[in-house]
């Protein structure tokens, strides 16, 4: 199964300051502020939803399509994700602006000051999928992940004039676009995605009902943190898959991602809907058990007995067979 993922591929730099931002604002001076904050711990990492979202299908066997844009200084990620099965070789590199990079400060209290810089991504909007499918001889899905809001649109828009089936993941980008353009992103997806806040926030943004979405895609994927996922489609009943237990949560960033990638890999190796969403899950607990979206290992005997246990023998077995192939 041919997957290309596009979206935003950034690097995240996080700083932590041993003190509290409140205590270095004067009330009266606000609208004068200016501050510089030394810092302690410097974390340079791998990101961007469609890197993370590739990466993890790369862990899982695949070669999916990277499809984004980047700067002259990706050269040594661009090689990490090689070493780990992703296909890179349609990324556009831009000449004059450099990847997109996520600063954030984080102080003794949790507060956080942060910046984006979308740099090369708003250059994603000048990729035509045609060409990628050309390059690998078709495309059996293609993710239209978090990006540029412009490149989300026409990717998907090229996908419905095409025929090449998309998956939606609208995600962050919800809170920054239109209506309009929110329902063109879902309307006529093989699969969406959402979490518990994005749902309420996409019906908001659409105007649509629940029905009115289920009626414009052929899968709704709704993950709930560790309340697990429930997967609905019309006309069928809903399924719902738990949560594993966590056994140390260490970061959140990117657990969306990752099962993302699990559910995504199970379709590839042809599993239900629910093992899909099983794999998912295991893989999402993997990462929020992790510092870092791509800082983890994936070791198979583990993953399948956190699966047994879980979800059972039957489960373990069936998903391990594929993940033999």
């Amino acid at each position: 199964m041919r997957i290309a993922v596009t979206g935003s591929i950034a690097t995240d730099h996080l700083m932590v300051f041993p003190g509290k931002f409140a205590d270095q604002f004067v009330a009266d001076q606000l609208e004068k502020v200016s501050l510089s904050f030394l810092v302690d711990q410097l974390d340079i990492r791998r990101g961007g939803v469609a890197a993370n979202i590739s990466f993890g299908l790369g862990c899982l066997g695949m070669t999916p399509i990277l499809v984004g844009a980047v700067g002259t200084d990706f050269d040594d990620y661009r090689a990490w994700l090689e070493r780990h099965g992703v296909d890179t070789k349609s990324v556009h590199v831009s000449q004059d602006k450099h990847t997109s990079r996520f600063l954030c400060t984080t102080d003794e209290t949790q507060a956080q000051i942060a910046s984006f810089y979308a740099g090369a991504m708003e250059e994603a909007r000048n990729i035509e999928l045609q060409a990628v499918a050309d390059r690998v001889g078709g495309l059996d899905l293609v993710v239209v992940a978090p990006n540029d809001p412009v490149a989300m649109v026409r990717h998907t828009e090229e996908c419905r004039d095409r025929g090449f089936p998309f998956a939606a993941d609208p995600s962050q980008q919800l809170a920054r676009m239109e209506g309009p353009d929110v329902r063109k992103l879902i309307d006529g997806a093989k699969y969406l995605f959402t979490n518990e806040y994005e749902t309420s926030l996409l019906l908001r943004v659409t105007g649509w009902t629940a029905d009115e979405v289920r009626s414009k895609v052929d899968h709704w994927i709704m993950t709930h943190g560790p309340d697990g996922v429930r997967i609905e489609a019309e006309g069928e009943e809903p399924v719902s898959v738990p949560a594993l237990p966590v056994q140390n949560e260490a970061d959140p960033t990117g657990v969306g991602d990752a099962f993302r990638a699990g559910f995504l890999w199970g379709v590839h190796a042809k599993l239900s809907k629910e093992r899909a969403a099983q794999v998912g899950c295991t893989l999402a607990t993997i990462v929020l058990e992790t510092v870092g979206t791509q800082e983890y290992t994936l070791d198979r005997a583990e993953f399948s007995e956190r699966i047994a246990k879980t979800y059972g023998n039957d489960a373990a077995a069936e998903i391990e067979s594929k993940l033999r192939v």
